[in-house]
């Protein structure tokens, strides 16, 4: 039964998101001024707990 779930769940052909990811950064080549410019912008402030209350 767990087989029968984990091959509807998880089929082998899958396009795991790093991967799928990796592919788009290498496929958009930027240049190391762009990525710098992406790096600046990039909202280095950690995230807010999520609250229950």
């Amino acid at each position: 039964m767990r087989e029968i779930l984990e091959l509807a769940a998880r089929p082998t052909d899958r396009v795991r998101l790093g991967s799928l990811l990796a592919s788009i950064g290498r496929e958009a080549s930027m240049s190391d001024a762009e990525a710098e410019h992406f790096a600046q912008l990039r909202n280095k402030t950690p995230a807010e707990p999520m609250r229950f209350e």
